[in-house]
């Protein structure tokens, strides 16, 4: 593999991002995290992916943010440092194609901010989940905010506060994570995931990720309103149409995007 600290490949409809820093637990530094946020662009720009997975080489998924990154700042320099190794979160709830985490080893501190801001995650049952800066006197408020949107404000308070690490299948009670596979299942286990959603209509893919992350910042009444509004959008299209069509006549629907 190269020494790129971001690789990409592809299998069919599925983008492929592979943190690529394995001799360094694939932390972030500024490179890592530019490469990461435009690798995430340029699939979502792809008109042939239609899934984006993120998957890690070495032992472990991302133990976050190389602590050398930390050093012989100001105030301005480290807001800028942050915002950067918080960019993902942004692109990724921005992204119109779903983005499945495929996680092994340690996913702590910024990399379980990754897992978390990612649509999906599929979790080797080997897999250990933490927001462990507080441990060397920092705080995980990035990785916070997606983690605020998938469990209790207790529980986020319990998992920033303390820096416990927490095991795979705790982190699917919480709601962390979609599926826990045994570490041998889980390319395979990714992967099946990846190619049913690739094998959707990508525009309802698009329109119901869209409605789901905007409903967060929306009243309950409103949020019914709008995302019945976008299904109505949806309802218009050629792909519905045939989604309809191949579904009566018991074929495999060919999507436009149109």
């Amino acid at each position: 593999m190269s020494g790129n600290p971001i690789v990409t490949e592809r299998q069919e409809a599925v983008g492929i991002i592979i943190l690529n820093r394995p001799e360094e637990k694939n932390t972030f530094n500024v490179e890592f995290a530019q490469q990461l946020n435009a690798a995430l662009k340029d699939f979502d720009r792809d008109d042939d992916i239609r899934v984006v997975v993120i998957r890690a080489a070495g032992r472990h998924f991302s133990t976050g943010i190389a602590l050398d990154q930390f050093r012989d700042k100001d105030h301005r320099q480290y807001r800028e440092l942050i915002r950067l190794m918080d960019s993902h979160n942004h692109t990724i709830a921005r992204m119109k194609k779903p983005v499945i985490a495929m996680v092994h080893g340690y996913a702590v501190a910024n990399g379980a901010g990754l897992v978390f801001a990612c649509d999906m995650a599929v979790a080797a049952e080997s897999a250990k989940f933490g927001t462990t800066a507080i441990n060397v006197g920092l705080i995980c408020l990035g990785p916070a905010v997606p983690l605020s949107r998938l469990t209790s404000r207790k529980k986020v308070l319990e998992m920033v506060l303390t820096g416990d690490i927490i095991p795979a299948d705790e982190a699917l009670r919480l709601g962390l994570v979609n599926k826990v596979v045994p570490d041998e299942e889980l390319e395979t286990a990714t992967m099946r995931l990846a190619k049913k959603l690739a094998a959707k209509s990508p525009l309802a893919l698009q329109i119901g990720k869209q409605g789901i992350y905007a409903m967060d910042e929306m009243p309950y009444h409103r949020a019914l309103d709008h995302l019945s509004e976008l299904f109505a959008s949806l309802c218009s299209t050629e792909d519905a149409k045939e989604g309809l069509e191949a579904f009566s006549q018991r074929r495999q629907p060919q999507w436009k995007e149109k």
